[in-house]
């Protein structure tokens, strides 16, 4: 196994990988490919933290980060950062390739100096990596009322204590609706993929 930082020239089998790997999970279809397309130009893209895995020379998953905010009570912002999509190939999923990319990447995190870091998952996963539920830390979900305990919602210090005293309101950036607020482009970029059948399964989102 090795894990690098992904090259211009991995872009497309990285996108198809994530394609293969959110394919009908949330949402028939997904569009977690075209999200990681878009965010390569996005300037809060962190080039740095931008890795895939390896094994046998096959690229088998990727993950990326971004920048994010948490916006204060007193109104004032408080820099955050979030990751995903996280994509391991389906024929190697529930063998713990996720997680041994996640830590290496939050390691990576960690040494850049990046504080926390907030996101949308399961605890039931992603506990083993450190995550809690985000209330627990004073940090709310801005599309969930202030005093829910979301536990979708998770966070992680990296720097420890980097939230305390601090109470606010986490927002998800807005790159991560680019498929939704550009949906001629994202079906214009769909159609360059071979075609795969979009199901509704239970378990979906949306």
């Amino acid at each position: 196994m090795n894990i690098r930082l992904e090259q211009p020239n991995d872009y497309r089998e990285v996108e198809n990988l994530t394609r293969e790997a959110f394919w009908n999970v949330y949402a028939p279809g997904c569009v977690e490919h075209y999200v990681l397309n878009q965010y390569r130009s996005n300037p809060d893209f962190i080039p740095e933290l931008d890795f895939v895995m390896e094994e046998d020379g096959k690229i088998i998953g990727h993950v990326m980060f971004s920048k994010a905010e948490i916006v204060k009570e007193d109104g004032s912002i408080l820099q955050a950062w979030t990751f995903g999509p996280i994509s391991i190939h389906p024929d190697y999923k529930r063998k713990g390739y996720g997680l041994k990319l996640l830590k290496y990447a939050l390691e990576k995190a960690k040494a850049l100096g990046i504080g926390v870091i907030c996101m949308e998952g399961n605890i039931d996963f992603y506990k083993h990596a450190g995550f809690v539920v985000a209330s627990t830390l004073g940090i709310h979900y801005h599309a969930e009322p202030k005093d829910s305990e979301v536990p979708y919602f998770l966070a992680q210090e990296l720097i420890p204590s980097y939230l305390n005293g601090i109470e606010g309101t986490y927002h998800t950036p807005k790159g991560y609706y680019v498929a939704f607020e550009n949906k001629e482009a994202f079906e214009t970029y769909e159609a360059t993929f071979p075609k795969k059948e979009k199901k509704r399964l239970e378990g979906q989102l949306m």
